[in-house]
């Protein structure tokens, strides 16, 4: 199992601004989709954003203008950029790495937005 390794969840207040990182260091990254997605309890996984290896974007409607997924490659690293946060972007954040029919997920983190 390749480790993906999340950081940066935590708690904010609503309007406020989080950045995730995922770090993938056993993986040819600069050939992955690299994307985040995020669960509540009792609820299915469900796509955040997505950054292809050639650098196309693809968001969610709940999030779309509000967050950024950017990749440095030579770092391989992911990272999401969270801002207006409100409280229903409460989640675990899972990073994932996927090219052709591997897939791997990271361990999650947790982003709490509270008052």
């Amino acid at each position: 199992q390749v480790p993906l390794v999340e950081s940066g969840g935590g708690l904010v207040q609503p309007g406020g601004s989080l950045r995730l990182s995922c770090a993938a260091p056993g993986i040819r990254f600069s050939t992955y989709t690299m994307g985040w997605y995020r669960q509540t309890p009792g609820t299915q996984r469900e796509l955040v954003a997505t950054l292809t290896s050639d650098g196309v974007a693809n968001y969610a409607d709940a999030v779309q203008g509000r967050f950024t997924i950017s990749r440095d490659n030579p770092k391989n690293t992911v990272y999401l950029q969270m801002n207006n946060l409100k409280p229903e972007d409460a989640a675990v954040y899972y990073c994932n790495a996927r090219w052709r029919s591997l897939s791997y997920w990271g361990q999650g983190t947790q982003v709490t937005v509270s008052s």
